[in-house]
């Protein structure tokens, strides 16, 4: 992936859908929810702070997150999906 995040943003490869429902029915594409987890792919070098300094980010590649459901930017690259959004978007990591 060529993608390199700026600040304190993130790149995260959602989780798939869920096509069947816990008790066993299957959801057509209309009722599926967006997916609020995903895994970090990239992360971005931090954010600036108000003296200068570099504050790093807390996540890291390869952690599974828990963020918004309407939160970051929906971007597709080589035919995957991918969601860019700042670091304060993610809720918690898993």
């Amino acid at each position: 992936m060529n993608i390199k995040p700026l600040a304190d943003r993130v790149v995260i490869a959602p989780a798939e859908a869920e096509e069947v429902s816990k008790g066993g029915i299957i959801l057509p594409d209309s009722a599926q929810e967006k997916p609020q987890q995903g895994k970090i792919v990239a992360v971005g070098p931090g954010k600036s702070s108000d003296s200068g300094s570099l504050i790093k980010p807390e996540v890291k590649n390869g952690d599974e997150v828990l963020y918004g459901k309407y939160s970051g930017t929906e971007i597709t690259v080589d035919g995957e999906n991918y969601l860019i959004m700042r670091e304060s978007d993610v809720l918690a990591v898993l």
